[in-house]
């Protein structure tokens, strides 16, 4: 029991290390060249990752997922760097967004009558 207790720790130990090594730089993809127009990729990421040391009729567990959102780029052109956003992430985020501010309004709106 004790050689799983370490193994589970030495596992937890190697997991939170990389993470101190990932924050912006899994935001921001590597600089591309594309007809000579500089490109920076720019997106929202998010993870995490768990474990569990279970007894021994239910068993240890373990887990982790991520998920990255294209924002959009950074453009360099002759008018200087501009961020161009990714539409279709931005109206993935609105239309939620949209639909729960409409259900708020119709609440106020029946709350008030």
């Amino acid at each position: 029991m004790a050689d799983a207790e370490a193994a589970h720790g030495d596992l937890t130990d190697k997991l939170a290390a990389g993470v101190g090594d990932r924050g912006i730089t899994l935001a921001y993809g590597d600089k591309q060249t594309i007809d000579g127009v500089d490109i920076i990729p720019v997106a929202f990421v998010s993870y995490g990752f768990g474990g569990t040391q279970g007894s021994p009729k239910l068993g240890d567990g373990g887990g982790g997922g991520g998920v990255a959102i294209p924002l959009g780029a950074y453009v360099g052109g002759a008018d200087g760097v501009r961020f161009r956003p990714n539409t279709i992430a931005a109206l993935a985020v609105a239309i939620p967004v949209i639909s729960t501010l409409g259900w708020a309004i119709s609440r106020v709106i029946k709350a008030a009558k």
